[in-house]
């Protein structure tokens, strides 16, 4: 028996998904607030805090990202979850390759932007790269809310 076997169980919302599935869910819908508040840090010029929070949910976030791999693959993948769902197969495929790319693409620009924060700074890029950052993030949050509704919700 794995020690990750709670994983699997029924999830918190109610629908069809299993708990990890739910908690992946839950910190991707909360991920554009988090993001807000560190913004919000530098707005107020408490430039080391908003620093830190942005590597601290940046590494909780690819932790995330880690967590929910290791389940969809345990757990058989997308169709495996389509099963339940009364969402035509190809456009939950669709939605998900679209959400995929934006994640990835969001995900590449973030750290990016993180670990050339210094660099960029001097070239006055900063502040861009991280409102592309942050709209990626939003993008990505709704994406998998989506992509959660049309494998475990309908």
């Amino acid at each position: 028996m794995s020690s990750f076997e709670y994983m699997f169980n029924p999830g918190f919302f109610g629908t069809r998904a299993p708990f990890f599935m739910d908690i992946v869910t839950l910190i991707v819908a909360l991920l554009p607030l988090l993001v807000s508040g560190a913004i919000m840090l530098a707005r107020n010029k408490h430039y080391k805090a908003h620093s830190y929070a942005q590597i601290l949910i940046f590494a909780v976030s690819v932790i995330v990202v880690g967590y929910f791999e290791y389940g969809v693959r345990v757990s058989g993948g997308f169709d495996v979850f389509m099963e339940g769902s009364l969402v035509p197969y190809t456009y939950a495929l669709v939605v998900l390759i679209f959400h995929i790319a934006v994640a990835t693409v969001t995900l590449v620009i973030w750290a990016t932007t993180i670990f050339t924060a210094k660099k960029m700074l001097k070239l006055n890029k900063h502040r861009r790269m991280g409102l592309i950052t942050f709209f990626g993030v939003v993008l990505t949050s709704l994406t998998g809310i989506w992509v959660y509704f049309i494998m475990f919700v309908y």
